[in-house]
């Protein structure tokens, strides 16, 4: 799934490591080894499992539910080392865009709102929560579902909690975990998710599934790990509407600023902002609440937007901002709406977005494969700068440049 995703959300949907999402990026951002996810003998492990399953069972967790549930369950050193190994790496919003709402994605979501469209007109009509909102935090989870993991959770979040860095978390998350398998919404065999125990099409974490998972058809169980999605999208519904999206309202607009420009950071009223010169880049009418918040996180150069209550929202499944704008952006393209209008600045390196793209596209035609060339750098395209450097007598810097650029057009 995903820049880093560091910011577990006690009380989010997702276990939001912040900034990597599903399906993200092109060859650009890819690199690096996998890490296996296979169980090791630990008695250390196997120590604290039958402590634990002493507590569980004081909690009324039964003895069945715990052998269905630890039967073939074990350490997984993979999920320590990505716990311990979560890159710092800050994306750009113009990069995070580039993965979550590009073209590829943006078509995806549309089939996918065609193919499932009148499952999320239903789940709209109860929750409140437009189709493509629902359908792009899918897009943002899981890749549309395509990317809903395969790490058996009970083994990821004993490992964890047993691991220690965040072990009171992990052991919440494996209580909540052990409550869905004894409820019977899911078998301790299909309970798979992300290293980290996010599950299904909309990355639940066990203690929000348990809490805000739904049964949209009424057949006794809440299944959001199987192919339909039924269950994972309008779980996803109920939890946005449980968390307060206001019905018939936007998220936000991309704005554009007077020639003098504009409070930026300030709460106002869409009159307010109106009077000041504010104004839509879509042409639209400033709607959408009472007060809107004014932010422009690319800086002076960069695309602003009035916020709404219903990205505070967002902030409930991921609280992070880029997500935020991210998932609004992405709706508003799935339901049609246009790309932004505001260009960003040049990176550090002096160049544009399209410019890295044509960089890209110049290493893979020189024979440096960098994937799908979409703007994002990462690790695949440094280590192919550094290889082309190092084959044409180059300074080996792996980093980009007006002048490698030039060289390579």
């Amino acid at each position: 799934m995903r820049a880093t995703r560091r910011a577990f959300m006690m009380g989010g949907a997702a276990l939001a490591l912040a900034g990597c999402v599903a399906g993200g990026g092109g060859g650009g951002t890819t690199g690096g080894a996998v890490v296996v996810m296979r169980p090791v003998p630990n008695p250390g492990y196997d120590q604290w499992v039958a402590a634990f399953r002493q507590r569980a069972g004081a909690r009324g967790i039964s003895q069945s539910t715990l052998n269905e549930a630890f039967r073939g369950a074990g350490y997984l050193p993979g999920v320590v080392e990505r716990d311990r190994n979560q890159t710092e790496v800050q994306r750009s919003l113009e990069d995070y865009l580039a993965i979550t709402s590009n073209p590829t994605k943006v078509r995806d979501g549309r089939a996918a709102l065609s193919r499932h469209r009148a499952l999320l007109s239903e789940v709209e009509g109860r929750y409140g929560v437009p189709a493509e909102v629902v359908a792009a935090i899918w897009g943002m989870e899981s890749n549309y579902g395509t990317r809903r993991g395969d790490i058996p959770v009970i083994s990821a979040t004993s490992t964890l909690a047993y691991d220690g860095r965040r072990g009171d978390f992990f052991e919440k998350q494996l209580m909540a975990a052990l409550k869905v398998l004894q409820r019977g919404d899911v078998s301790a065999d299909r309970m798979t998710g992300s290293w980290a125990g996010a599950m299904g099409h909309t990355q639940f974490i066990p203690t929000t599934f348990d809490a805000y998972a739904v049964d949209f058809r009424g057949d006794g169980r809440r299944d959001i790990w199987g192919d339909d999605p039924t269950d994972g999208l309008a779980s996803a519904a109920a939890y946005l509407s449980r968390s307060g999206w206001r019905r018939g309202e936007p998220w936000g607009h991309e704005v554009r600023l007077p020639a003098g420009g504009a409070a930026v950071g300030a709460t106002r009223s869409l009159s307010d902002w109106g009077a000041a010169g504010v104004q839509r880049t879509d042409g639209g009418r400033l709607a959408g609440g009472a007060q809107a918040r004014l932010i422009q996180p690319a800086g002076a150069a960069g695309p602003a937007f009035l916020i709404l209550p219903n990205f505070r929202v967002f902030l409930r499944y991921n609280n992070a901002e880029k997500y935020a704008i991210a998932a609004g952006h992405l709706s508003d393209r799935i339901g049609g709406g246009p790309e932004l209008s505001t260009n960003f600045p040049p990176d550090q390196y002096g160049l544009t977005i399209d410019e890295r793209r044509q960089l890209q596209a110049g290493l893979t035609a020189a024979g440096y494969d960098t994937g799908t060339p979409d703007g994002v750098l990462g690790k695949k395209t440094e280590a192919a700068i550094a290889a082309y450097e190092r084959a044409n007598g180059m300074p080996v810097t792996g980093q980009p440049s007006r002048g490698l650029l030039a060289r390579l057009r």
